[in-house]
This record gives C-alpha cells, sequence and structure tokens, in this order.
C-alpha cells in the first residue's frame, strides 16, 4: 500500500533489471562503479568474510533489517561500494536510489596495540612472513568479536536518506554484507576500515624475533617500509578457523 509517503514496492526482478541498468548508465557516462556481485547463497566465502557477516549478526537490535538487507545485497542491489579509511560510501538501487554513508571509527590505540602484541605471540618465526601469509591463529585474534577489528555497534555511524526510521534500514544492512562479501577478494580492507597499518603486524613480529634471538653483530634493521617490500601480507589463507560470536549493543542512526 502506498500511504503518499512510502514508496511502491518493488518486485526483486525489476529491482535487479534496474540495479543493471544504473550500473551500465554510470559507467557509459564515465563513473567508476564497484558493484557487489555475489555468486550463489552464500555472501561470504572465506573465514573472515563470513566472520565478518556472523558478527554483523550479533547487532541483535538491528535483526529486523538483516533479512531484507541480505536480499538486497543478493540481489545486486549494492550498485556501487568504495571503501576509505573509516568510510563506506554505498549506491543502493531500492524502489529509488539511494546514496549511503557509514562511519566506521578507529580502533583505539590502546586496542590495537595489544592486538599487535598477541598477533606477534602467535607467529612462530618470520619464515611465515617470508611466505607471505599469517598464520591461522593470528587470523582468529583479528576477526575475533568485540576485541578484534571488528567494529561494535558504538564504532558506527550511518546515514539513508530512505523514510525507514528503524536503527538500521534494509539498505544500510545491504551494503554492511557487502562489505562482508568484498573482504573474500580483498582482506586488507578490514585494516583501512580500522584506519591501522597491516605492516605494523610485520614490525611487531620482526621486534619480538629479534628480541628472542642472540643479536649479530652484523644485524641490519630494517624500517617500517622496507619490512612491508621484502615480506608484504597475503590474508588468503585457510578457512577452518573457529568462529566466535558474542552478543553487541545497539547502534543508533546518524542524524543528517
Amino acid at each position: 500500500m502506498n500511504d503518499g509517503y512510502w514508496k511502491p514496492y518493488v518486485p526483486v526482478a525489476q529491482r535487479r533489471t534496474q540495479a543493471e541498468k544504473a550500473v551500465a548508465k554510470a559507467k557509459k557516462s564515465g563513473k567508476e562503479m564497484r558493484p557487489v556481485r555475489i555468486e550463489g547463497h552464500a555472501i561470504a566465502k572465506t573465514f573472515w568474510g563470513k566472520a565478518w557477516c556472523d558478527n554483523l549478526e550479533t547487532y541483535s537490535d538491528c535483526e529486523n533489517r538483516l533479512t531484507r538487507g541480505r536480499t538486497y545485497a543478493r540481489n545486486g542491489s549494492v550498485i556501487d561500494l568504495k571503501i576509505e579509511p573509516g568510510k563506506v560510501r554505498a549506491l543502493v538501487m531500492g524502489s529509488s536510489q539511494y546514496k549511503i554513508e557509514i562511519g566506521i571509527a578507529a580502533i583505539p590505540d590502546a586496542q590495537w596495540n595489544a592486538l599487535r602484541k598477541e598477533c606477534a605471540g602467535s607467529i612462530a618465526s618470520l619464515v611465515e612472513l617470508l611466505q607471505g601469509k599469517l598464520s591461522t591463529a593470528v587470523m582468529e585474534r583479528i576477526c575475533q568479536s568485540q576485541t578484534g577489528l571488528f567494529p561494535e555497534p558504538k564504532d558506527i555511524q550511518f546515514d539513508c536518506p530512505c523514510p525507514d526510521w528503524a536503527s538500521m534500514c534494509k539498505h544500510v544492512a545491504a551494503v554492511l554484507y557487502g562489505v562482508g562479501a568484498r573482504l573474500d577478494a580483498q582482506p586488507e580492507i578490514l585494516f583501512t576500515l580500522r584506519q591501522v597499518n597491516a605492516t605494523d603486524l610485520i614490525t611487531q613480529a620482526a621486534e619480538l624475533s629479534t628480541q628472542t634471538r642472540k643479536p649479530s653483530a652484523r644485524a641490519n634493521v630494517l624500517d617500517d617500509a622496507e619490512l612491508a617490500d621484502l615480506f608484504g601480507i597475503d590474508l588468503r589463507l585457510s578457512e577452518d578457523v573457529p568462529n566466535t560470536k558474542q552478543k553487541a549493543g545497539s547502534r543508533q542512526k546518524k542524524s543528517k
């Protein structure tokens, strides 16, 4: 029913067609579009992508919009999703095209420092880093709810122009699920969102390794840039890390 304020319902097939046309039109005009494409039923396939979605579903105050958000994400309604330090910008095709902005707070220094030390303690040696890998123990720690890099509701602010006054509308939920899908291919965006440098983990591990072995008279000290160039980071690892789910509090919708 259209009461003059809510727009009429748009069927899934029609919304998908509209989304595809909107992307094609934008690209034709020279705009860079990064739509979320999900193949199959699962939104994410890697451990870290699934863990992001699982963490999202602990936001109990938002559960009444999460189901619709998952549907929107799966049917291609997130026609553009761009991630910057501490911010997500997206376009979602619903009954209209909605511009979504989500702000995510930087992880507190104390929490990041503690996380770095714990992760470094999980790395047996620099051999893993030379292979461009982080252990599953490190990945489990990074993706742990509340104390890892995943944001809590209090860390998130969002804005959507739709008329839904829920604490989280389905369009925002779709974008957050889209982030989970994007994490599959680009796990480094987790560090980008929380505004920290992944190479800090390498530096911490190198320092720990140096402290636990006898110093060489000809030892060389590498700075952060050299460590990053030498080791690099590849988060695409095994997906057998156990999942940790904890309840989070409520979130508030950012006032426009």
